[in-house]
């Protein structure tokens, strides 16, 4: 049986910590005098009135989850967090259709950053904070927020942890996953506060330096400029950025390894970030000669553009300090791939992850060496640990449903009068929460406005899913799911 009572205990709190967040957005609100703070005040008491309502059902629960109950769990409160989200939005005029406003919302929550809005710098600073509050938000988890913060509240934190966290390998710091957690956000807290300092040193005010830092380090990308990076036409808040996204996409875990207890080899001995660090460079240096050949840009730029360009992608952070849409066609083919490969697990970054990466390159070499040794037995191992099997089904399993979402939803968008880069490029953003695209009706630096209302609607589930892993969100929709044994 589902425990309908702990469920709704768990949201009832996480509304309550999604108002006090709300209420960070009044205090910005005020600071600048302008027309939004009722607009937050009255998200915040409708907020807070359904916290109560869902405490109040959840009263007298017992602290006991089940792993069912953790995939509702996590998959209900990311919808219902950006149910709440959208809020300020509509109530304020910023986004006036329902559809869009939840469209930014999820987008926001999932760090995918893809935006409906054509001018966000007519927006007041309070609803600007808020859009990069939310990807802040959802950077690490607003499940795992929970588990750092209330640990009492989530019984089955560990189910929990497993529902919501990236990768197929699921590292711990500390044998205490409260403890886990609460590192985990400490290093994000970090990255984010040094990321801001940066910023601010670099020439951007306080609070340009706030919601950058915040996107950055969520690698979400929304940004309070039309023009996002390329606004401040500043090499180095570019490699500031490009230092700070690239940070992000490194496993948490093992930032704290390498930085914290000061192992740095451990970081250069590790699968994944071998390959992680290698991609970054094959795409960077290949980008930087096309730019440099072809385009006519100095080398210096032809580098760094390339280089930002590249990490923003493969960390699906979606900033730019160029118009990738006017680069030679072949870049984009390089952007594409990155951008579904994705950064490493245990990182803020979506994508297929560079370590179920390292995970099929194994299986092909082992394959090859098969057909040389065909009794040989080889196991598949990643940095000294051996894959089980149900490991490798689950990531062949995940490699095809992300295939299937991404050619379905290009279909659609096809038939409904998209064009076929267009279509393919916004289906492997969406998946893997990117935000750009790459194509002639929508360039990665236009909003995405101009779809189809029905198409935005399809693309908001693709966005969970892909924050989500997938599997945590389409399980729910399996008859044995729901079967009391």
């Amino acid at each position: 049986m589902v425990n309908y009572k702990i469920i709704s205990k768990i949201i009832g709190s996480l509304l309550f910590i999604e108002a006090f967040f709300m209420s960070w957005c009044l205090g910005i609100s005020f600071i600048f005098n302008e027309d939004d703070h009722m607009a937050f005040l009255i998200s915040i008491v409708l907020t807070m009135a359904a916290g109560f309502l869902f405490l109040l059902f959840g009263n007298r629960s017992d602290n006991s989850l089940s792993r069912r109950d953790a995939y509702i769990v996590v998959t209900a409160v990311w919808m219902i967090f950006s149910i709440f989200g959208m809020l300020p939005f509509l109530i304020h005029g910023s986004i006036t259709d329902l559809c869009d406003a939840f469209f930014e919302t999820i987008s926001g929550f999932t760090t995918t950053g893809a935006s409906i809005i054509d001018d966000v710098e007519v927006l007041p600073h309070g609803i600007l904070f808020w859009r990069s509050l939310t990807q802040w938000i959802g950077g690490l988890g607003i499940v795992f927020f929970t588990i750092a913060i209330l640990p009492s509240l989530v019984g089955g934190s560990v189910k929990v942890f497993a529902a919501e966290a990236t990768g197929p390998i699921k590292a711990k710091m500390h044998p205490r996953l409260t403890t886990t957690a609460k590192w985990l956000w400490s290093i994000y807290l970090l990255l984010t506060i040094t990321c801001g300092i940066s910023f601010w040193l670099a020439g951007m005010n306080w609070f340009e330096a706030l919601n950058y830092s915040m996107t950055t380090t969520a690698t979400g990308g929304f940004a309070i400029h039309n023009e996002s990076a390329e606004f401040f036409h500043s090499p180095t808040i570019d490699y500031i950025a490009i230092t700070f996204q690239f940070l992000s996409g490194i496993n948490f875990t093992l930032l704290y390894v390498s930085i914290f207890k000061m192992k740095l080899k451990s970081l250069f001995k590790n699968s994944e970030f071998k390959l992680y660090i290698s991609v970054v460079l094959i795409a960077t240096l290949w980008i930087a000669y096309l730019l440099f050949t072809r385009m006519d840009y100095d080398l210096e730029r032809s580098f760094r553009c390339a280089l930002f360009q590249v990490i923003s992608f493969i960390t699906t952070t979606g900033m730019f300090n160029d118009d990738a849409g006017t680069w030679p066609h072949i870049t984009w083919v390089i952007l594409g791939v990155v951008m579904y490969l994705g950064a490493c697990a245990g990182s803020t970054s979506g994508g297929f992850k560079c370590v179920r990466g390292v995970m099929l390159l194994k299986v092909v070499r082992n394959n090859f060496r098969q057909i040389l040794h065909p009794n040989a037995v080889l196991p598949v191992k990643v940095n000294g640990q051996n894959i089980p099997q149900s490991k490798l089904i689950a990531l062949f399993a995940f490699f095809t449903l992300t295939i299937l979402m991404i050619l379905f939803t290009a279909t659609v968008m096809i038939v409904a009068g998209i064009d076929n880069t267009n279509a393919i490029t916004i289906s492997l953003s969406c998946v893997s929460n990117v935000g750009p695209t790459l194509g002639t009706q929508i360039g990665p630096v236009m909003s995405w406005s101009s779809l189809p209302d029905i198409i935005k609607w399809l693309l908001c589930p693709l966005m969970l899913m892909g924050r989500l892993e997938i599997m945590t969100v389409l399980v729910l929709f399996t008859r044995s799911f729901w079967e009391d044994n």
